[in-house]
């Protein structure tokens, strides 16, 4: 018998987002901490974290420009990923991966790879034959985009600060066909 909890994905809407606000700061927060390249440096609280959910996600999923989706596991927000699919008239056929996060507590359990899954399935609903994304070079996702089938467009180097130091590091973009045929704004 597998006593293992199952990890349950759910599609987070704008007031989904409002009813757990904390726990996606929560995220957020502990990801920046750890070290994850995600746009933010040290120092990074709490404050900082919310504000992110509330000015720059919650416009975008009320705007119906943005798909999130929250992993739960334990009954706490382990991972969280975004699709932006509001793209410009000529790139119907595309959206963009953000923001893939695993709490550092969730970490190796499959979690980064359900989401993707489930992100990709959307992509191909929505009429999207190609993801678009970025991540620092050299970080532990890179190889998980490449495992997962995407491939490296090009480097472009001293893109982004370093969460904790001054130093600059480089930024590798990737993308990925998949086998949508029609799209949908």
């Amino acid at each position: 018998m597998d006593t293992k909890p199952s990890i349950e994905i759910v599609r987070f809407g704008a007031e989904d987002l409002k009813n757990n606000l904390a726990g996606l700061a929560g995220i957020l927060h502990a990801s920046v901490e750890a070290g994850a390249s995600i746009n933010f440096i040290l120092p990074y609280d709490m404050n900082d974290a919310e504000d992110f959910w509330a000015r720059k996600v919650l416009p975008a999923l009320e705007g119906g420009k943005l798909v999130m989706l929250v992993a739960w596991l334990d009954g706490r927000i382990a991972g969280t990923v975004q699709l932006d699919h509001d793209m410009p008239p000529n790139q119907r056929h595309r959206a963009e991966l953000r923001k893939l996060m695993v709490h550092p507590d969730f970490r190796n359990r499959g979690i980064a790879r359900a989401l993707m899954a489930e992100i990709e399935t959307i992509a191909e609903a929505l009429g999207r034959s190609l993801i678009t994304l970025d991540t620092r070079t050299g970080d532990k996702a890179e190889p998980l985009y490449a495992s997962l089938g995407y491939l490296t467009a090009g480097v472009i180097p001293a893109y982004c600060r370093d969460t904790v130091s001054e130093r600059m590091d480089g930024a590798t973009f990737m993308y990925k066909h998949l086998q949508a045929s029609s799209v949908t704004s």
